[in-house]
């Protein structure tokens, strides 16, 4: 493979992590003037358009059971943004970063139970790993052991994002991705309206200032950041792509930390770095440490 292409596509998968990183400290500050399922309209709408107007040749060939599957995929992703989205008005934006990246511990685990392929050693350390780390980084000690809503919320947007993975793993494999891309971002946009209009019964409006923070959320960590991994994993390792792209959560929190004031405690350090190495394990198997894959680095 052209070292070139892998250190543009490594590159690439950097910049797509630093976003999503920064997508947390993004809607934090958007939820100050908007409310969760308005910020999520704007995002996918402009997400939606954009991959419309770029690959219209493209999309105009779309089949009834592409858009069948874009839907289920969709639905997964509607209901991943939204509880991650309402969560965060109760949590901190670097707390939720790393709760939101078990959702990778979680997938071989669904995978059993979808299609019965037991999940190895590394996925059950995983799963150790982001059990104990939930628990030290979610956990008050000081109250009485009381838990956040807003991390609840977040491991339940994990699980979603989970399944979100998994659909798009089973119909990538029969559909175009582009299709599947676009109708995906058009069902989280379409049924954030529907939820707006007939449970929230609150209007939705453009307001004209303080919309800079979700024109970034659907410009850079919704349409940008899914074309470029897209794109780039095309041209690296799935070993390269998994070590770079777990790099959000750490993203997430340092900006959080830097931007929002976020304060963590020992024990949130220590559940955040436990949650880290869970990720790592699931997804690397710790291959890049191994004689060869090292010397690719």
């Amino acid at each position: 493979m052209d070292k070139k292409k892998i250190l543009l596509a490594d590159s690439a998968l950097f910049i797509t992590a630093l976003v999503w990183g920064s997508g947390f400290v993004a809607v934090k500050n958007a939820l100050d003037f908007y409310s969760p399922m308005h910020i999520m309209i704007i995002r996918f709408t402009i997400a939606a358009l954009l991959t419309l107007v770029l690959f219209w040749k493209h999309i105009s060939k779309t089949t009834l059971p592409e858009i069948k599957a874009g839907i289920v995929i969709g639905i997964f992703m509607f209901l991943g943004f939204a509880f991650q989205t309402i969560g965060l008005q109760y949590t901190l934006a670097g707390k939720q970063a790393f709760l939101t990246g078990t959702n990778v511990i979680m997938v071989p685990f669904l995978f059993w139970i979808i299609k019965k392929e037991k999940p190895d050693s590394y996925n059950l350390a995983a799963a150790f790993m982001m059990v104990l780390g939930i628990a030290l980084l979610t956990i008050d000690f000081s109250s009485s052991f009381s838990f956040n809503p807003g991390d609840i919320l977040t491991i339940i947007c994990a699980f979603f994002f989970a399944l979100h993975i998994i659909s798009i793993g089973i119909f990538t494999k029969k559909y175009d991705p582009i299709r599947l891309t676009f109708i995906q971002f058009a069902t989280t946009s379409a049924l954030s309206f529907i939820w707006t209009t007939f449970v929230d019964k609150n209007p939705f409006y453009l307001p004209a200032d303080n919309i800079s923070q979700v024109l970034y959320l659907g410009l850079f960590s919704t349409f940008l950041a899914f074309l470029l991994q897209n794109v780039a994993q095309k041209y690296t390792t799935s070993t390269h792509a998994a070590i770079i792209l777990s790099l959000e959560s750490f993203f997430g929190s340092i900006l959080a930390i830097l931007l929002l004031g976020d304060k963590f405690t020992p024990w949130m350090i220590l559940g955040s770095t436990v949650i880290f190495l869970g990720i790592l394990t699931a997804e690397t198997k710790w291959n890049f440490l191994k004689k060869g894959v090292l010397n690719e680095l």
